[in-house]
């Protein structure tokens, strides 16, 4: 990044490309027999993948029967094989290396690896007659396997990862001779690399498994959808519906980068796509260089938090937190809107603040009012055409039963051949050139029309997810299947559509794009594939030496048990650790070492924090470290593409990213904001307020509402945006939501309480190794005649001795034994919920200071000398 920082002028397009491929696909493209074998690999890796996603290996082949069936442990093995034989012919070991040829010696590196890679699938059935007793050549292959990997990460991913996980190993070996505090009987060597290599305990953990299950598949549809255009029908459309407004190159720019983050893993990559078309044009209407980069960077990063595939995360916070997909992605979807919201209004603010114009559109402008009535119409043909769909396949499904797979195949492929009709009428999308003296924006219709057909796969894939309830993996094969297709089809029905000639040419040149797409995919894959394993070490160490436990004691004596702050550490070495590690390994880091601690340490402080919560808290500011300096590698990108100052670029980022940074510490402690416990009507309230709050926050925290704030405005702006988001914290105070009662009470209340009704207790006893722990936990009331029967529902029986309530029994598998209740325990405080008033009632008084607030800038505002005197 040293010539990046040193280089005040854009890159041109040649460097652009080189130095994403250096972070994400490999700086390494050797000449000649090496170059084929590398991207022949690359190709079977592709294909291998989809084949084991798709249902085929377990069909009964004629003569030959199933076969091509691996476990999950051998799809893992073969999986990390691929991943380091590319990493050692990708990724060049030092910058002098030769990047059109692979040395002899990254060969043998690259073979060897591979090799021990996948040893647990070669010799599996061995490995499985033997478990916990290897022998001295696995020994042998598993120190080299976990050395070789090492190397690769530092490859693929820089130094800091390969620091962390050796700092891990070095500390599973030295545990007795730590500091008392984090001290450990420590492991031998041997135990050490059985753990980690021979076991799915270590590498071959569920990181890894995610990985080759789910992620690999997603990132290859990405790789797919941008090879057929979308990316650029992204980026078009966009600019087309959002161009023509104040600042709208830098709110197109925001739209774009989304779309395009919903199909894209790698924040730089992002960066570099979209910004070489965006920041030229943001530039254009006026922003500076470190500000037209910044809205990039926030835009491109926050792609990672949305929803289906956020950067990998959603499907490793599936095995983590044990919920479904859907669940994740529920839970998940809100933050990441409003957070997009609110960066399109930090454009609109920057917009106003230096008087910005949009850019003219080509044609004549329709009125508003035409305007708007067409866009309530797409809404309504969109909404109609959603209900069709939805209630056609069921009914087309009991109807034809066996048949309706292929029936609804066949209208699958007549809608897109209708769309490829639809899409040949109109010229194909072009990328203007944003540095010509000239620019107009795209006509909004031809310019939808010309991509509709590129919604099919991920209407596919959303209906497989959301619908059909089929596993990530399974949903991404089938609309992966429907992308090759396209990929495939659509250039030779186009130009059939046309009348025009070489449709052999055209179909060759589909076929040539879906093999570079494999190929593109297949390179995306390598540093994730490398990370999850690399990571694994560290979950490995985790398991192995009872870190967990000691850092829970470590960060509670630093925060003083206070959960504020334990959280606000918890989010520092969340960026200190991003600031070095890729998203996905800093989310399976953090969320192995703090997330326990984090619901632990909630416990003890009276605050129950669902553990999706705590995994999307560590997963938001882990991204954070790409934005922030001095690291923030996409800013550093964003600054090649502006030729900006990649430092100021990086601060500018961060303070449009102060949102993303303030939603964690709201939905730790309003819950409503991730959908938990909400219904549809709750929902939808919850969007409204939770918007207005955040476009609240956005604009105290840029300083410009109506006009310019004074210092008090925007403190009182910050309160009514708390308000909003947490009106719990004010009701609570007004009237407690609970009354506390003494544990010999409980039994008569029980009695007098719905079933259902949440207790609150407050229990003494000992944790898992045998530490005091004091902690609360909520347990539901269940059904009874009377408060010793719904209490032995619920899962416990309690006898009091000297005056105490001790819990003497907790029924297996009950809500008691979930709730992490167990026997001799002590029940020191009861809390039982009361009455309180709806606590939106607090919104009422927000919302009368917020029109004080409008009140006094619309006033101001229309006064020029006082406006000019707040602006200076």
């Amino acid at each position: 990044m040293t010539n990046l920082q040193n280089k005040n002028s854009p890159l041109n397009e040649q460097e652009l490309q080189e130095m994403v491929a250096a972070s994400d696909t490999g700086a390494r493209i050797p000449h000649g027999w090496q170059g084929k074998v590398l991207l022949l690999a690359a190709l079977c890796w592709s294909l291998f993948q989809l084949w084991i996603a798709s249902p085929l290996p377990f069909y009964d082949w004629p003569l030959i029967g199933s076969f091509g069936i691996f476990n999950d442990t051998e799809v893992r093995a073969i999986h990390l094989g691929f991943a380091v034989f590319l990493a050692f012919t990708a990724y060049p070991a030092l910058s002098s290396s030769p990047r059109h040829h692979i040395p002899l010696n990254d060969i043998v590196l690259s073979f060897a690896a591979a090799f021990s890679a996948t040893y647990i699938f070669i010799f599996y059935e061995e490995l499985a007659s033997r478990p916990g007793l290897p022998n001295t050549q696995d020994l042998v292959v598993a120190i080299a396997g976990l050395l070789l990997l090492l190397e690769a990460t530092r490859r693929t991913l820089g130094p800091p990862l390969m620091i962390v996980a050796i700092v891990f190993l070095t500390y599973s070996i030295a545990g007795p001779y730590m500091p008392e505090i984090i001290a450990h009987k420590g492991v031998t060597l041997k135990e050490l690399v059985n753990h980690q290599w021979l076991t799915t305990e270590g590498v071959f953990g569920i990181a890894l498994g995610v990985s080759s299950n789910f992620v690999f598949l997603f990132v290859l549809f990405g790789a797919l959808l941008d090879k057929a255009g979308a990316g650029n029908y992204f980026i078009q459309v966009a600019f087309s519906l959002l161009g023509h407004m104040r600042g709208g190159p830098a709110k197109a720019a925001v739209v774009s980068s989304g779309l395009t983050g919903l199909i894209s893993g790698s924040s730089i990559a992002n960066v570099v796509t979209t910004g070489t078309f965006t920041i030229p044009m943001m530039k254009r209407v006026g922003f500076s260089s470190e500000k037209a980069g910044a809205v990039e960077v926030a835009s491109s990063v926050n792609g990672q938090i949305m929803p289906p595939v956020m950067g990998a995360a959603a499907f490793l916070m599936v095995e983590y937190v044990g919920i479904s997909y859907v669940e994740v992605i529920t839970h998940a979807f809100l933050p990441a809107l409003i957070s997009y919201i609110a960066l399109v209004y930090i454009v609109h603010l920057e917009a106003l603040k230096m008087d910005m114009q949009g850019l003219p559109r080509r044609g004549a402008i329709k009125p508003w009012h035409l305007r708007l009535m067409g866009i309530l119409g797409g809404f309504i043909v969109t909404a109609g055409i959603a209900a069709l769909v939805y209630y056609g396949i069921g009914w087309i499904k009991p109807t034809f039963g066996e048949m309706a797979g292929f029936i609804i195949a066949a209208l699958l492929a007549a809608t897109y051949l209708y769309l490829i009709r639809f899409a040949s009428k109109v010229p194909d999308l072009k990328l203007d050139d944003p540095n010509a003296p000239m620019l107009e924006l795209p006509e909004v219709a031809p310019t939808v029309k010309s991509g509709l057909h590129f919604l099919l796969p991920v209407v596919v894939l959303v209906w497989c997810l959301m619908i059909e309830r089929l596993s990530p993996g399974l949903s991404a094969f089938w609309a992966t299947v429907l992308m090759i297709f396209i990929l495939v089809t659509q250039r030779p029905l186009i130009s059939f559509y046309r009348g025009q000639s070489g449709l052999a040419h055209q179909l060759r040149r589909g076929f040539n794009e879906l093999v570079d797409g494999l190929i593109v995919g297949a390179r995306n894959m390598i540093g994730i594939g490398i990370a999850t394993a690399t990571a694994g070490i560290i979950v490995g160490a985790v398991s192995q030496t009872g870190v967990g436990s000691v850092l829970a004691d470590l960060v509670e004596i630093l925060s003083m048990g206070n959960l504020l702050l334990m959280l606000m550490l918890t989010a520092v070495l969340s960026l200190i650790l991003g600031m070095g590690l890729p998203t996905t390994a800093n989310y399976i880091v953090v969320s192995s070492l703090l997330a326990p601690v984090v619901v632990s340490l909630g416990q003890e402080s009276g605050l129950i924090v669902p553990l999706i919560a705590v995994h999307l808290f560590v997963f938001y500011f882990g991204i954070m470290a790409d934005v922030t300096p001095p690291v923030g590698l996409a800013s550093f990108a964003a600054a090649a593409v502006s030729g900006g100052d990649p430092i100021r670029t990086g601060f500018v980022a961060f303070a449009y990213s102060l949102r993303t940074a303030a939603l964690p510490f709201l939905f730790i402690f309003n819950t409503d904001l991730l959908l938990i416990d909400v219904g549809w009507i709750g929902g939808i309230q919850v969007f409204i307020i939770s918007t207005v709050a955040i476009l609240i926050f956005t604009a105290a925290t840029q300083g410009f509402f109506i006009t310019r704030n004074r210092w008090y405005e925007t403190v009182l702006m910050l309160l009514v945006a708390f308000s909003l988001f947490r009106p719990g914290f004010w009701m609570d105070r007004v009237v407690p939501p609970h009354q506390t009662i003494e544990p010999a009470q409980l039994v008569e209340m029980a009695s007098q309480m719905e079933e259902g009704t949440e207790l609150r207790l407050w229990i003494d006893g000992e944790d898992d190794v045998g530490n005091h722990r004091s902690f609360l936990t909520l347990l539901p009331l269940g059904e009874g005649s009377n408060g010793e029967d719904r209490l032995f529902s619920s899962g416990i029986e309690l006898v009091t001795n000297n005056g105490k309530t001790i819990i003497d029994m907790v029924g297996y598998d009950s809500p008691a034994e979930k709730a992490g209740l167990a026997f001799d325990q002590l029940i020191t405080s009861v809390e039982i919920p009361q009455s309180q008033p709806a606590k939106e009632f607090m919104y009422f008084p927000a919302l009368a200071l917020l029109a004080l607030i409008v009140f006094m800038q619309r006033r101001r505002r229309s006064t020029p000398q006082l406006s000019a005197a707040s602006a200076n």
